[in-house]
């Protein structure tokens, strides 16, 4: 009796240990997110700093960041419909937010801007300035996209009409955007020979 006892009691230490294990792991293995659920109706979104902003469509506002940024010093917030995400680390912040309704980006600095599906939308303003990058796959109806600075964009995907401006230190690839009516403001005179024209519909 006191064998099966041992044994039950050896048996339900060893599974317990490994539940605990494999939950400590789950927890520190840095792919772990915390989800905002307190910000909702964003329109408009900045990102400063050291960033890796992803983003999607979606029915509902979704703001996932994978990091524990209230170590690091990192600030995202929602004010009046603005989203605004911040981190000067040397680690990227890597934020992860879904959209329902976005008219306006703005990026700045090193940070980085990824679709990941199609942004769909009717109206779109987005503005790089800095180093800031982006790689949108869009379904406008309308959408104006200005380069400061040495920003670099690639833009593909169908666009209506609208606008595109950028410099000489920019770089704009639109090789594979689709557009009815977009008209091309340069704001220097010379202009990199490796910017791509768009294909009209």
């Amino acid at each position: 009796m006191k064998t099966i006892v041992l044994t039950t009691a050896i048996i339900l230490a060893t599974v317990l240990g490994i539940n605990n294990s494999t939950y400590a792991a789950s927890a520190n293995d840095g792919k772990t997110y915390i989800t905002l659920t307190e910000i909702s109706q964003i329109s408009k979104i900045e990102v400063h700093g050291n960033v890796q902003l992803y983003l999607s469509d979606g029915q509902s506002d979704q703001v996932k960041v994978y990091n524990s940024y209230y170590k690091e010093n990192a600030l995202v917030q929602d004010q009046n419909g603005t989203l605004c995400i911040t981190s000067y680390k040397a680690e990227k912040l890597v934020v992860w937010v879904t959209v329902n309704d976005l008219h306006s980006l703005s990026v700045y600095d090193n940070a980085e801007v990824k679709s990941f599906g199609k942004l769909s939308g009717i109206e779109l303003d987005v503005n790089l300035y800095n180093h800031a990058s982006a790689q949108l796959n869009l379904d406008a109806f309308h959408a104006d996209i200005t380069l400061n600075g040495d920003a670099k964009a690639n833009i593909s995907g169908n666009i209506i009409e609208g606008q595109l401006k950028y410099n000489e230190a920019s770089f704009l690839n639109t090789s594979n955007l689709a557009s009815v009516s977009v008209v091309r403001k340069e704001n220097d005179d010379n202009v990199k020979n490796s910017i791509a024209d768009f294909v009209s519909l």
